[in-house]
C-alpha cells in the first residue's frame, strides 16, 4: 500500500525536531499535515498520552501492539518495537505481540491485556463484565481507566494511518528481534 495523500511539507523547525527524535519525519504527521489544526491536535494529545504513568508502560505498549495488529497499521507495529527498545521494555515479548495466543511469553495478566485491546478494537467492541472486572481487580481504578483511554487513542491513532496508506517506515530495522506476523 502506498500513502493515499501526498505528503505535506512541514515547517522546518518541526520537521528538524522529530528527526533528531526518531531519526525520520513519521509519515502519518506527513499526511496529515495538509490540515495543520489535525496535525497539531493529534500531536498535542499523543505527547499528553505519552504523559499518563497510572498503568504500567510495558502493558501500554503491548496494547498498542495488540491494536495495530488487528487493524492492520504496519507503521505502528514498525514504530511499536522501536519504543518498545527505546524504554528498555522485553523485546521478546514485544516481538510475539501479533501471536500473543499461540506465545508462550506472556503472563497472565498481558494476556488479559491483549485479549482487551482486541475486544475494544473489534466493531462493535466485545469487551466483557467479566474481562473487565478482572482487569480493574488487579489493575485498580486508575491505571484501568488510563488503559482504556490509551487503547481507544490508538484506535484512532491505527484505524487514521491504515485509512492514509501509511505503512511501516523502517524504525524498527533497528531493533536486533525478529518480528512476528499475525497468524
Amino acid at each position: 500500500m502506498t500513502l493515499r495523500v501526498p505528503k505535506a511539507e512541514l515547517p522546518a523547525e518541526l520537521a528538524e525536531t522529530m528527526i533528531k527524535q526518531l531519526g525520520a519525519v513519521p509519515e502519518p504527521v506527513e499526511a496529515a499535515w495538509h490540515s495543520p489544526g489535525v496535525a497539531t491536535s493529534n500531536l498535542e494529545f499523543g505527547g499528553k498520552v505519552s504523559t499518563w504513568d497510572a498503568a504500567d508502560a510495558s502493558l501500554k505498549s503491548f496494547a498498542h501492539m495488540a491494536v495495530a495488529a488487528q487493524v492492520g497499521c504496519s507503521w505502528c507495529l514498525d514504530v511499536g518495537y522501536f519504543q518498545a527498545q527505546n524504554e528498555n521494555l522485553d523485546l521478546a515479548k514485544a516481538s510475539q505481540v501479533p501471536r500473543w495466543r499461540e506465545s508462550e511469553v506472556f503472563t497472565p495478566l498481558e494476556r488479559d491485556v491483549l485479549e482487551y485491546a482486541e475486544a475494544m478494537t473489534n466493531t462493535p467492541p466485545t469487551v466483557t463484565d467479566e474481562l473487565y472486572a478482572g482487569l480493574l481487580d488487579r489493575l485498580g481504578p486508575a491505571a484501568m481507566v488510563e488503559l482504556t483511554a490509551y487503547i481507544a487513542f490508538v484506535n484512532m491513532a491505527t484505524r487514521n494511518n491504515n485509512a492514509n496508506g501509511v505503512t511501516s517506515q523502517g524504525f524498527s530495522d533497528a531493533c536486533e528481534i525478529p518480528l512476528a506476523t499475525r497468524p
